[in-house]
């Protein structure tokens, strides 16, 4: 097929523009985005730490939390990195395959933290929709088989996208209006026929995200059923509204940042666009541990443990 040899590329590497807007104030704006992903990494490297020694943390809930907590680490590296840099020199020039390397860690983690928070709904479901039979059906063999699942099924998904975008021509211009190596934002480099790969994208985001979106809503609408049908009253009625509130946030927050990505025009929004896809990548991941511990007594408990003695012992 004409045009769609590796070694009919002829772009060498990626000019990504970042904030030009924000050249003028780039050292407060560094600043800013390196303190952000310093506690972003404090914070979900904690969370790990916490499920991995914590004896309070050993319930299925946590297992899917620390590995959330993972995807969110994976996340913010694939990018910030290198936005720091294109903060600094205002504009940076990033080498084809490293682009392609981060458009396709970004992707992949996008995917499996959808995987992930359908898992934890799950978790919620059975836990209060079907509490007599939670310890029976949510085994450690079915949590770690949802969460093996998660990771390898959504970087194989990616792969099929990596592949044809790979096989696509790029002979200029090289420009990228982002702050990062989106597949999105290469597509509209490419000046081969993106058809194949456009198709491929929309059809991929139907088991990716569509699906987990709505068995998502589906859950909580049997969850908040089984909530509201509860007494006030009743042993653990706040702890587990307290808890699937906790997730209801990560998982709008998640899923109407994504929404607003992919489905706002590209053209014409480049900024807006930059702006949501920032939140995303760098404020997001931050929020995720605050929230699940802002009112988890069994997270705040063992912190204040774990830092006690030092992490050195299961706590």
């Amino acid at each position: 097929m004409e045009g769609h040899q590796l070694n009919s590329t002829t772009v060498t590497e990626f000019l990504v523009l970042g904030f030009p807007e924000l050249n003028d104030y780039k050292l407060t704006f560094f600043s800013i985005i390196l303190l952000l992903y310093s506690m972003t990494i404090c914070e979900n490297l904690l969370i790990i730490s916490l499920v991995s020694t914590s004896q309070r943390l050993q319930s299925p809930m946590y297992f899917f939390l620390g590995h959330l907590a993972l995807s969110d680490i994976i996340l913010v590296t694939s990018v910030v990195p290198t936005l720091l840099d294109i903060i600094l020199r205002e504009g940076s020039t990033i080498p084809f395959v490293w682009c392609f390397v981060q458009s396709y860690l970004y992707g992949a983690v996008v995917s499996a933290e959808c995987f992930l928070l359908t898992a934890m709904s799950y978790d919620r479901y059975l836990a209060i929709c079907r509490p007599l039979h939670y310890v029976s059906i949510m085994s450690v063999k079915l949590r770690y088989g949802l969460v093996i699942s998660s990771w390898v099924f959504s970087y194989l998904f990616i792969l099929i996208t990596l592949v044809l975008i790979c096989y696509l021509r790029f002979c200029g211009p090289n420009v990228v209006d982002h702050f990062f190596c989106d597949s999105t934002s290469l597509l509209e480099l490419s000046c081969s026929d993106t058809t194949i790969v456009d198709i491929e994208m929309i059809v991929l985001s139907f088991p990716i995200v569509l699906l987990p979106f709505v068995y998502v809503i589906i859950s909580y609408v049997f969850i908040f059923i089984t909530i509201f049908g509860m007494s006030s009253s009743s042993s653990g009625w706040k702890k587990t509204f307290s808890t699937c509130t906790s997730h209801l946030v990560v998982v709008s927050i998640y899923y109407g940042s994504i929404l607003i990505i992919y489905m706002v025009p590209y053209k014409g929004h480049s900024v807006t666009i930059k702006f949501i896809s920032l939140f995303y990548i760098v404020i997001t991941p931050l929020l995720n541990p605050m929230i699940y511990s802002l009112r988890n007594k069994d997270i705040q408990s063992s912190v204040v443990i774990y830092l006690m003695v030092g992490g050195k012992r299961r706590v």
